[in-house]
């Protein structure tokens, strides 16, 4: 099993910055990729971006390509989402989740963390 927990979410201001972390614990050797996800209300769960620990080869969705950033400290067992040019549309319950292989559809992903809510406004 693999635990998994967000925090860095919160209130900002559109065309502001900010940068989420997920802590996972447990098998992480089995379940190499770490993805970030996110759903707004009445909206079905999208995928975002994801990076693996053997290479730290990444994946983004086009939605995020270019002001998201993904990355990640092994030896923290860490993985982090820096968002930059956050639009009210940006708004939703960030999610990060652990596979066993690099993907963006959430149907792959064995283990969730609980979520951290982002908001964008003025």
């Amino acid at each position: 099993q693999v635990q998994l927990v967000e925090s860095g979410g919160g209130l900002v201001q559109p065309g502001g910055s900010l940068s989420l972390s997920c802590a996972a614990s447990g098998s992480t050797l089995d379940y190499p990729t770490i993805g970030w996800f996110r759903q707004a209300p009445g909206k079905e769960r999208e995928g975002l971006s994801c990076i693996t620990s053997t290479d730290s080869s990444t994946v983004y969705a086009d939605s995020v390509q270019g002001r998201f950033t993904i990355s990640r400290d092994n030896a923290k067992n860490t993985v982090y989402l820096q968002m930059n040019s956050l639009t009210p549309e940006d708004t939703a319950v960030y999610y990060c989740a652990a596979a066993r292989w690099a993907t963006l559809y959430w149907a792959s992903y064995d283990y969730w963390g609980q979520g951290t809510q982002v908001t964008v406004s003025s």
